[in-house]
């Protein structure tokens, strides 16, 4: 399995997922469509499904020119408006291309019908993937936008928190990813949301009270400032003094 980490408006991405043996391809979150297709005929690969990950326009306003260019081909995810949608996938289902199988997980929080995709290939001693939208980032979630703290609690703790700390999010072209569930316990905050020094700042002891503290403030901050990147994000946390000091086993 080979993923293409293409950099797309400002501050998204966009894969392309390649079964090396079929070169069968499956993209996450399109974008922009011509982009996607250059990359996807540079590597010559046969582009047939696109999974993505919730609704908003900046992960998929490019499903619909994508699906004009290339007839019959399947747009996925959990949610109705979705545009150019032609499947609609449940919690727990799981899709095969080739030898790559993919887990859908749903993930509500920062939109009610937000899927993460898990990812791992047969005989291969890579690590899994995760491509998880915005419901996790590097050091940091997405915004609780249709559902409560709550919610958005139990689907970083619950679903993305108990896969294997190996997962990664592959990376042949940025440096601000890919990260590692292991390496996110240790420094993510809103992961850390049990631990007494991320309780202590927020005030709270209830893991979704102290997430929604932990959102109330970043939110804050980034009303007065420029929307922070990914290592500024850890930078906070370690300001803030939430870094985690435990060892992994």
């Amino acid at each position: 399995m080979k993923v293409k980490v293409i950099p797309v408006l400002e501050d998204n991405y966009m894969y392309l997922i390649i079964e090396e043996h079929t070169r069968e391809g499956v993209a996450v979150d399109v974008a922009v469509a011509k982009r996607l297709l250059e990359i996807a005929g540079r590597e010559g690969v046969s582009l047939t499904t696109v999974l993505c990950t919730h609704h908003h326009w900046d992960h998929t306003r490019g499903n619909a020119e994508l699906a004009h260019l290339r007839p019959g081909l399947a747009v996925m995810g959990a949610d109705e408006r979705i545009c150019a949608l032609t499947r609609r996938l449940e919690h727990g289902e799981e899709l095969q291309f080739g030898a790559i199988h993919v887990r859908c997980l749903l993930t509500p929080g920062h939109t009610s019908g937000h899927m993460s995709y898990f990812l791992w290939e047969d005989e291969c001693p890579d690590p899994p993937a995760l491509f998880s939208g915005d419901a996790l980032s590097v050091a940091g979630c997405g915004w609780h936008l249709e559902d409560s703290a709550q919610q958005m609690y139990q689907s970083l703790a619950k679903t993305l928190g108990t896969l294997p700390p190996q997962t990664k999010r592959d990376d042949d072209d940025v440096p601000t990813v890919p990260s590692t569930l292991g390496e996110e316990l240790l420094y993510n905050p809103f992961l850390r949301v049990t631990e007494d020094p991320v309780r202590a700042f927020t005030g709270q002891v209830a893991p979704a009270q102290v997430l929604g503290v932990l959102c109330r403030e970043r939110a804050r901050f980034q009303l007065t400032s420029e929307p922070p990147q990914p290592q500024v994000r850890a930078l906070l946390a370690l300001q803030w003094g939430l870094l985690s000091t435990r060892q992994e086993k």
